[in-house]
């Protein structure tokens, strides 16, 4: 037991799990996606995944919503193309290993985990007038997907 009262156990023999590390993706726009997939079977997260890309379908931003347009029937939300092609590519990584450890059906299986947190960060700079420069990083994510057989 931990110290909030109860304990998580993972069957490893039915999970899969695939990272990408320091993506060049927006962190916060990963947050907001990872959000909407957690709990999704991989079929359905695929097909999310798909229509983001296509702009057919937008992301809510719960949390970091300041300043984004309201779209039809969600509020603030957004069309993050290249964080859902690099989740989609993610995604496709953890089914492939579900598929090499011996699991039956991976687009059965759920996404238990998945987490977006921030990479390293890539300097640069930006040069300016009279000789100055400014700083023109490029932040990183790294992210984490855990797929689980359902029961």
């Amino acid at each position: 037991m931990t110290k909030l009262g109860y304990t998580v156990e993972y069957k490893i023999e039915t999970m899969a799990r695939a990272y990408g590390r320091d993506l060049p993706i927006a962190w916060k726009k990963s947050i907001e996606l990872a959000r909407q997939l957690r709990g999704r079977t991989v079929e359905k997260a695929r097909e999310y995944l798909e229509n983001v890309a296509a702009l057919k379908q937008a992301v809510p931003m719960r949390t970091y919503g300041r300043w984004v347009a309201h779209k039809s029937g969600l509020g603030p939300a957004r069309y993050p193309v290249k964080a859902a092609k690099a989740f989609l590519t993610i995604l496709e990584s953890a089914v492939a290993n579900a598929e090499f450890t011996g699991k039956e059906d991976p687009d059965t299986m759920v996404i238990a985990v998945i987490n977006a947190h921030k990479g390293a960060t890539s300097k640069g700079y930006r040069p300016r007038a009279y000789g100055r420069s400014s700083p023109w990083n490029q932040d990183t994510v790294n992210l984490e997907i855990v797929l689980e057989e359902v029961a």
